[in-house]
């Protein structure tokens, strides 16, 4: 994470941030915006593969697929906790792998618990959101790999017709991605 200084503190011992910039975006006068790039790059350690986290061969498949080979430092820290079942408290920048550092492992424990077909109106999993845009964003993130898990994940969002939610509800859903507020309209 960053200190108050803007220099970089290791999220895991022995990785450091790599220098260089991870992309721009443009900002509302047109002007682009450079972020640091968080990147696995270690001092003297072995740099760990997506394999080397215990995730199982279906996952890693699909990170290769998506092109996604070495684990960010919060994804290296979290992965092997979360599939254990011990609770994570997880805090970095946009872009810096949170959303598969929880993710996954909530994607592998749901398969291996579930053995299979959804229960009706009795999803397995929940994902809050605070917002419909991050809700969205973390079910386009998981999708791929929720698939190759054989997992149904879909959003209940704010802004989207009741009716299709709760046809995904009486149908049967592993994972669900919710904002607060429509989470509490479909339950009352």
């Amino acid at each position: 994470g960053a200190s108050p200084d803007g220099s970089f503190r290791p999220l895991v011992p022995g990785v450091t941030r790599q220098a260089g910039l991870s992309g721009s975006r443009p900002t509302p006068e047109g002007s682009s915006l450079t972020t640091p790039a968080l990147s696995p790059v270690a001092d003297d350690a072995a740099i760990p593969s997506f394999s080397d986290l215990g995730l199982p061969r279906e996952i890693l498949s699909a990170l290769a697929a998506e092109g996604l080979t070495t684990p960010f430092p919060v994804q290296a820290a979290a992965i092997p906790d979360a599939l254990a079942g011990r609770d994570l408290l997880g805090r970095g920048r946009t872009g810096s792998g949170k959303t598969l550092a929880f993710g996954l492992p909530l994607l592998v424990r749901t398969a291996a618990a579930v053995g299979g077909r959804a229960t009706p109106r009795r999803p397995y999993a929940l994902i809050l959101a605070p917002t419909r845009e991050l809700a969205l964003q973390v079910c386009d993130a998981l999708r791929p790999y929720a698939k190759a898990m054989r997992l149904w994940l879909t959003p209940v969002v704010g802004g989207s017709a009741y009716d299709r939610q709760f046809h995904a509800l009486d149908r049967g859903v592993h994972v669900l991605v919710a904002t607060p507020g429509r989470l509490t309209d479909l339950v009352e």
